[in-house]
């Protein structure tokens, strides 16, 4: 794929969001880019809710709990959550969640 000047659009990595489980909501923070590839990962030894906000964190949605050890890898070039999607979590076990993802040169 290339930009309309015609040169090569670059993945990049973004910086992870990842935190440590308290037990209570955790926030990983926002997505700086719009992501392209993006990876979600228990890394945990308990269950953890994660929810989303499209709005600011306004509001979050419960979208999927993760098993211990779970990880999604969401690839898909033509739909992503929006640049400024907050992702909080929630687990009782001992270490993290960690959302992980790359995004496009030149794109929001």
């Amino acid at each position: 794929m290339t930009s309309p000047l015609g040169t090569p659009n670059l993945m990049l990595p973004a910086a992870e969001l990842i935190e440590a489980m308290t037990g209570s909501d955790v926030s990983l923070g926002a997505l700086l880019h719009t992501p392209v590839k993006l990876i979600m990962s228990n890394l945990s030894n308990a269950n953890v809710t994660l929810s989303i906000s499209t709005n600011g964190g306004a509001s979050f949605i419960s979208w999927h709990t993760f098993q211990s050890g779970e990880g999604i890898i969401l690839d898909d070039d033509l739909w992503a959550f929006p640049k400024g999607t907050v992702f909080s979590a929630n687990g009782d076990g001992t270490g993290s969640f960690s959302v992980s993802y790359t995004y496009i040169n030149g794109w929001n």
